[in-house]
């Protein structure tokens, strides 16, 4: 802004020195000049703009991380069910994993709604089909991926009451491939949901958050298979194993990077319950599982059930971590103003 109550030939000046800037190296540096007395807000570090915060803080309640929960493990379910029909010989692990791929859906729906507030709001979000939104992506996602687990599972009772017949080999092979076509991006489009924000700790790990919470909802998913009795299944166990091995990874990642935008998930609540849902869904199954698989304990069933509950919990904390992360990096007036992270930070809840 230029200085209104300097000469003319100074104000002009100054405005041929700004456009000589922008046309050099494409942008201006110089700070503009605010008139005395005049009624533009000045942002703080502190404060932001007149006391409030720079950003609005995520208006999601305590469902939604669950609903992040369950869709992950959800759609990873769908995966590993279908995969465990194409051996052929995993026809009981394929049955219980659609039962569960078709309770996550149904659950998923439920919180998506209690937090929409009233059922016509989701119809509504299936209106419009935006591909460049993710939260109707989203919305259609669920629906399509909640009634081909539906028929999936519907074909399965089927088949058990009257048989293998042709319709029903046809309707269930088609609901089934649906569900994993589905399940895939179901079980981790939340991290591209909330990536794709101006929050700064969300956006900054943008690249890896799709990974991270689709490796979370497949060990959630294989946790939860093994925690229903399938804790001899070799696939599973390398499955969780390969997750578990990501998760750790990505939680030395988060913790070797220092900037400002990462201070929510390393410092007050929020990164507190980052870390230990970290070192639960990430080192503590992964070391878990490799005594299990190499003989080095009695019982290596018991420890794969114990890397599931450890891997199940480490998962649901990982959500609302994130989602605490979210609400104290959106106070943070810092980021936004690109002030050094030596000025006051906001109080964490």
């Amino acid at each position: 802004m230029t200085d209104m109550l300097a000469p003319l030939d100074t104000r002009e000046q100054r405005l041929v020195s700004l456009r000589r800037q922008a046309e050099e190296v494409g942008r201006v540096e110089g700070r503009g000049i605010q008139p005395p007395g005049a009624p533009f807000p000045e942002a703080s570090a502190e404060t932001g703009y007149y006391g409030l915060p720079l950003l609005k803080e995520p208006q999601w309640n305590w469902a939604v991380p669950l609903y992040f929960f369950a869709g992950g493990a959800a759609g990873a379910a769908a995966v590993v069910g279908n995969a465990a029909d194409f051996v052929g010989d995993q026809y009981e692990l394929a049955r219980e994993a659609r039962w569960l791929a078709l309770g996550g859906a149904a659950l998923s729906a439920s919180l998506l709604i209690y937090d929409l507030g009233r059922p016509a709001r989701f119809l509504n979000m299936l209106r419009v089909f935006k591909p460049q939104s993710p939260m109707s992506m989203g919305a259609w996602l669920l629906a399509a991926f909640g009634s081909h687990a539906a028929a999936a599972k519907f074909a399965d009772v089927v088949e058990e009451r009257f048989g293998r017949t042709l319709p029903v080999r046809v309707v269930g092979g088609a609901a089934k491939a649906g569900s994993m076509l589905f399940g895939m991006p179901f079980s981790n489009y939340t991290g591209v949901l909330i990536g794709a924000t101006a929050i700064p700790v969300w956006n900054r790990n943008v690249g890896t958050l799709p990974l991270h919470f689709g490796a979370a909802g497949l060990q959630s998913a294989v946790g939860l298979l093994e925690l229903w009795g399938h804790d001899d299944s070799r696939a599973l166990q390398f499955l969780a194993t390969a997750a578990a091995l990501y998760e750790t990874w990505e939680g030395w990642y988060l913790e070797s990077d220092s900037s400002a935008e990462q201070t929510p998930l390393k410092r007050g609540s929020s990164g507190w319950l980052a870390r230990a849902g970290g070192v639960l869904s990430g080192p503590v199954p992964l070391v878990l599982r490799l005594l299990a698989s190499t003989g080095a304990v009695a019982r290596p069933a018991r420890m794969r059930r114990s890397a599931a509950l450890a891997a199940v919990a480490g998962a649901l904390l990982t959500r609302y971590a994130w989602m605490l992360a979210g609400h104290s990096s959106a106070r943070d007036c810092r980021v936004p103003l690109g002030v050094e992270a030596s000025a006051p930070a906001p109080t964490q809840e």
